[in-house]
């Protein structure tokens, strides 16, 4: 029962958290930013948020992930208010690398093809 309970959680962090960023916070670095998952641990104490960007630069990627840092108190206070939970969850940001591994084998399936 509790597996359940944490897992529809994670859902509705992922869903609230996408529509904050979309809403609520401003700061430019964080434009374009797609919430792939959350994985909350079993005392829901705390949560980490995967995401994807576009680009491949590591620097882009360092200035999203300083953008999101600087926002999680803002995005944290708003999943207080939006969920109906007694502790809101420690949140971290992460960036989902399964983009990046899918795109990669992509283009080593296109390169056999080819040959």
């Amino acid at each position: 029962m509790a597996q359940y309970r944490v897992g529809r959680l994670q859902q509705e962090i992922q869903k609230e958290v996408d529509d904050i960023l979309l809403k609520r916070v401003r700061d430019p670095r964080v434009q374009g930013v797609t919430i792939t998952g959350v994985k909350a641990t079993g005392d829901l104490q705390q949560a980490t948020i995967y995401y994807s960007i576009l680009s491949d630069d590591q620097q882009e990627q360092e200035k999203v992930q300083q953008g999101l840092d600087k926002a999680t108190g803002l995005i944290r206070g708003e999943l207080g208010h939006r969920l109906s939970i007694y502790v809101t969850p420690e949140i971290h940001f992460e960036l989902d690398q399964s983009v990046q591994y899918g795109n990669k084998i992509d283009q080593l399936i296109n390169k056999l093809n080819r040959n």
